[in-house]
């Protein structure tokens, strides 16, 4: 009867106590993650001792795999040269986006570079492919996309470096002697017997072809007749990239299909219209961002349409 009236006594204690005292039956609460006030540097690699700062400099680093610079490790040698671009993209440019400037590539023998930038002119999504071939038969493909406009960095910047299957390279060497790389930079489309058209709202294509003899850049944009002339060279760029990252395909819905340009193209040519050089062109180089403004009703991956020249 004693150690009854003793249990009892106890539960009654506890039914009847306050919060303060109830903590000392409360579960004690592990945290978990670093200690509050360590240093960012610290806490990355918490819980093991952060390095030495010296080794951040000083220790090797591992080095990009062959895709993400298939050119990498060569050195100029006596008579050759780097190519001399006229795309307007600086190498500071080209490292924003995680790319190795074009103008440090050293091609040798039948290798080649193709390079295309896409720009909306309502939108700041951004794209840059680049297929490059090796003198050894493989071909590599290198996409990058993001929000080029009002931060810092690209915004959002997403890529990928692949090799592509073998065989891949003969797609792209029969683009060499193309006659888009034979036609001027900048053009405008004239059909017989109508005025000249004006596009001022579409998409940019900035197109660059790198062999060991030079570069070459053409930009074909907004209008369907200018862009079906790249058509070619574009579905096998962009094609090549399609596939790779669900990301980037969503800025061409999936595909990249230049078959309704090819036929504005083609119909042109029949009804007797062409191309001509643009004597007035004032378009932008590839890589360049608008100034920031106000953002938009549709959010701020928008931004307004350019105004008419």
């Amino acid at each position: 009867m004693p150690a009854i009236r003793h249990a009892v006594l106890v539960v009654l204690t506890l039914a009847l106590a306050t919060p303060a005292e109830a903590q000392f039956f409360r579960r004690r609460v592990i945290e978990i993650g670093p200690p509050k006030g360590t240093p960012p540097y610290e806490a990355e690699v918490w819980p093991f001792p952060p390095p030495d700062p010296k080794s951040w400099w000083e220790e090797k680093w591992p080095k990009p795999d062959e895709a993400a610079d298939p050119f990498g490790g060569r050195r100029v040698r006596r008579g050759e040269r780097l190519p001399e671009l006229s795309n307007g993209v600086d190498a500071s440019t080209y490292r924003l986006w995680g790319l190795m400037p074009l103008q440090w590539q050293l091609l040798r023998g039948d290798e080649m570079i193709l390079e295309v930038w896409t720009r909306p002119t309502g939108s700041v999504r951004q794209t840059v492919t680049r297929v490059s071939v090796r003198g050894d038969g493989r071909a590599f493909v290198q996409g990058r996309a993001g929000l080029a406009c009002c931060e810092a960095g690209i915004a959002r910047r997403l890529g990928f470096d692949r090799e592509l299957p073998a065989g891949s390279a003969e797609r792209f060497e029969a683009l060499r002697g193309h006659w888009l790389w034979k036609s001027p930079r900048d053009v405008r489309v004239a059909e017989r017997g109508a005025a000249e058209t004006v596009c001022v709202e579409g998409t940019a294509y900035d197109l660059t072809l790198v062999t060991r003899e030079g570069a070459r850049t053409v930009r074909r944009a907004c209008d369907a007749a200018e862009v079906g002339e790249a058509a070619d060279v574009l579905e096998a760029v962009l094609g090549a990239a399609i596939g790779q990252d669900p990301r980037f395909d969503i800025v061409f819905r999936g595909n990249a299909d230049f078959g309704a340009a090819r036929e504005a193209y083609r119909e042109l040519v029949e009804s007797g219209g062409r191309l001509r050089a643009d004597p007035q062109s004032r378009f932008a180089p590839p890589g360049s961002e608008p100034l920031p403004g106000p953002e938009s009703e549709t959010g701020p991956e928008t931004t307004p349409p350019a105004p008419p020249p």
